[in-house]
């Protein structure tokens, strides 16, 4: 029996983390546990909550939401509460998240935090998400067939031959706005350049206070040389996997650095 931990940054009501749930739950010998957040925490980072108390919340059978919550959060205290010592699970999974984590979003993505904090504690992770159109309002009806048959693929693949990352790196997967027949495949790639714009609004309330909210970016971004980042390959009808590493040093610059000093 495989243990897996599901996570997501859409709350725990997400039709994403129900489509994950489902189609894990298709897989033989396998036990799940959900850990989600009690709200919505889209674009919250890598952030664990220091400063209030946290409350872990049963749902339903190894089903828990985390009031107020971030998916490091569920993350942090499903391992470290629901799961006996030498009894980890053997993967985690977050997602499906609603909305592409291309490029440089996967340092504001809770989505990949979530796999992140996995990783930091040895525990293999996969972070997935359901790339859609700039103007669809039809995600809500979205069947992710797609992306649960991939990430299947992934698992079981997983579990036959293990995972094909060392230690503190993790695998963020990408699925294409299509249907199942329309993919052409699976592509490794490079997290690409992605184009950032300055979508902010400002207004203000009833009593003349002013607040602002920040709108959402369409998916912009450079095209590589060779044509194979994640953005270009899903572009291109591929579902992208991308191996994410946490060390995030800049080694071709340190010499670079000792001489400027």
């Amino acid at each position: 029996m495989k243990n897996i931990l599901i996570t997501n940054d859409d709350g725990y009501e997400a039709a994403g983390l129900k489509a994950l749930v489902e189609a894990i739950n298709e897989l033989d010998d396998v036990k799940v546990t959900v850990v989600a957040p009690a709200t919505e925490k889209s674009a919250c980072g890598h952030s664990l909550t220091l400063t209030r108390p946290l409350r872990l919340i049963n749902v339903d059978d190894d089903f828990y939401k985390v009031d107020d919550g971030t998916p490091t959060d569920c993350v942090f205290i499903s391992l470290n509460n629901l799961f006996k010592e030498g009894y980890k699970p053997d993967l985690v999974i977050s997602g499906i998240n609603i909305g592409a984590n291309l490029g440089e979003d996967i340092t504001y993505s809770g989505t990949a935090s979530a796999a992140m904090e996995a990783v930091l504690q040895g525990i293999p992770a996969i972070a997935i998400s359901q790339v859609y159109k700039w103007g669809d309002t039809d995600m809500i009806n979205w069947d992710y067939a797609l992306a649960k048959k991939t990430i299947k693929e992934i698992v079981l693949k997983i579990f036959e031959d293990g995972f094909p990352l060392p230690e503190r790196k993790f695998l963020n997967v990408n699925i294409p706005a299509i249907k199942v027949d329309e993919c052409k495949g699976i592509k490794f790639t490079n997290a690409g350049y992605r184009e950032y714009g300055n979508d902010t609004h400002r207004h203000s309330n009833p009593r003349g206070e002013e607040y602002y909210w920040i709108g959402l970016h369409p998916l912009i971004w450079q095209p590589s040389p060779t044509l194979d980042s994640d953005f270009d390959v899903i572009k291109d009808n591929y579902v992208s996997i991308t191996p994410i590493k946490l060390d995030m040093t800049s080694y071709e610059d340190i010499k670079t650095l000792e001489g400027w000093l």
